[in-house]
């Protein structure tokens, strides 16, 4: 078959044409599957987690989570490590499913305390981290849209947002600025009910984990007011860690071993 000039030009439209729509395509997936990728990666089963907290009054706080996250499950521990007359403060948090999360701080020297519902939407530790932002995977709701592309910190980043549906949650929707390319939320706004920014959380610093994941390493998380952040930075992380039902009853809050 003779190829013509006319012809061999169309061939190369053509494939350039497929090869942008191909590219196109994969710097930007659609809601769905980028809510899903998140999701999945917040998701990670097992693992045993070390960060400092430094709250808007400058306490700081060593602070050991212990975690147990799949789609239908969600149990945390978090336990002070330091400093020394705080140590073994802490607190333990489930969420099953979609349903309501149940909490339990243990008061030193050895007093439990369940925490109500309204308790849940406190800071922890002082801070302007709430109990039910630890637990909550927004991303796995199921209404997702992106509602526009915008540049932080010299990324280009999808906005994501996330509404809770039937879904019980302290918030009307989040929305997420999304690294695409290393699948990381560089800022993510949190609305309540009244539609009123509630808390703002920036990601200061993006590392790989043990399993080699880019994730968010460093946090700083502001209130309402936008007013002093409580600044989080992650030290170290062990997935698949060897944690029982046992690690997740509310006598193992304190118990740092």
């Amino acid at each position: 078959m003779k190829l013509t000039l006319r012809s061999l030009g169309s061939a190369l439209l053509a494939a350039t044409a497929l090869i942008s729509n191909v590219s196109a395509q994969d710097a930007a997936p659609s809601a769905k599957e980028l809510a899903k990728s998140l999701a999945a990666g917040i998701q990670d089963g097992s693992s045993v987690v070390r960060l400092k907290l430094e709250t808007p009054s400058k306490t700081v706080l060593q602070l050991q989570i212990k975690s147990r996250r799949t789609s239908a499950n969600t149990e945390l521990v978090y336990q002070v490590l330091w400093p020394k007359e705080r140590k073994g403060e802490g607190f333990l948090l489930k969420k099953p499913g979609s349903r309501a999360t149940t909490g339990t701080l243990l008061v030193l020297p050895n007093t439990l305390k369940n925490l109500t519902a309204s308790e849940l939407k406190d800071g922890i530790f002082g801070s302007d981290l709430s109990y039910e932002d630890l637990v909550e995977n927004f991303y796995a709701w199921d209404d997702q849209a992106i509602i526009g592309t915008e540049v932080v910190d010299r990324v280009p980043c999808q906005v994501l947002e996330s509404k809770p549906g039937g879904r019980q949650s302290p918030y009307s929707k989040v929305q997420s600025w999304i690294d695409v390319k290393r699948m990381v939320p560089l800022r993510v706004d949190k609305y309540g009910s009244s539609g009123k920014l509630e808390r703002r959380v920036l990601t200061t610093r993006v590392a790989k984990d043990d399993n080699g994941r880019q994730i968010p390493a460093g946090f700083s998380v502001q209130g309402a007011d936008l007013g002093s952040p409580t600044v989080i930075d992650g030290s170290s992380s062990k997935h698949d860690a060897k944690l029982t039902d046992a690690d997740f009853e509310p006598t193992a809050i304190g118990d740092l071993k």
